[in-house]
């Protein structure tokens, strides 16, 4: 049942390090708005490391310092036992139904919590309301932003995001083993973080994060159309 399956490309994604393909949530906050700190828009290579820090422990959910099977099962049963309330090993409809309820509670608090930083970032003068000449601003803003190439779009999608994250998880398995290190985490941080930073300046900003994404989109293969 997906309700209980553990997301792998989750996990995986936080090797993004500060990509839109990195999907966390941080006070309402997703993909590179996770992983910048300060909010200034830039990312720097200490908000990356930062936020993947935050992101290994949370996944090393027994704490041996790998991210493994182990961990993968755990997280298995840490959610089936949060959904399982009765604690019987089974899942009830009515379990399933409440599970499915909070989920949707969930994504309304974070679409609550983008809706607010959206009117405090359009709300220039600060005032608590939009006047026309600010919404006119922003939608400006959004249409330069989609003339370079957007930092989501497509990559919305779950699979794409997944699949993505998933080749990253590979190849920040150095040796191998199918299990990440630390070490081989940070590594692979570091890593994407350099190919990002295009000009060496020490920070990735919108318009290299746009041109990764886009580069990404033109290096997919097309489906075929159904």
């Amino acid at each position: 049942m997906r309700i209980l399956a553990l997301s792998l490309s989750a996990a995986a994604l936080a090797l993004a390090g500060g990509t839109a393909a990195l999907a966390d949530h941080h006070g309402g906050k997703r993909g590179s708005m996770a992983v910048d700190a300060n909010n200034d828009g830039i990312i720097t290579l200490a908000e990356a490391r930062a936020h993947g820090a935050e992101r290994f422990a949370r996944m090393d959910i027994n704490k041996d310092g790998v991210l493994n099977a182990e961990d993968r099962e755990a997280r298995r049963a840490e959610r089936f036992a949060k959904v399982d309330t009765n604690g019987d090993g089974e899942l009830s409809e009515a379990e399933m139904a409440a599970a499915r309820e909070a989920r949707m509670a969930q994504r309304e608090d974070r679409r609550a919590a983008h809706m607010a930083n959206r009117m405090k970032r359009l709300d220039t003068d600060g005032n608590g309301a939009l006047s026309q000449a600010e919404l006119e601003a922003g939608k400006q803003a959004r249409m330069e932003q989609r003339g370079q190439g957007g930092e989501r779009g497509k990559m919305r999608h779950g699979g794409e995001r997944g699949e993505l994250g998933m080749q990253m998880m590979r190849a920040a398995d150095a040796n191998g083993d199918k299990a990440v290190t630390r070490a081989e985490f940070d590594a692979a941080i570091e890593a994407r973080f350099a190919r990002l930073d295009t000009d060496s300046s020490g920070t990735i900003t919108a318009a290299e994060r746009s041109a990764a994404r886009e580069a990404r989109m033109a290096n997919r293969p097309e489906r075929p159309r159904r």
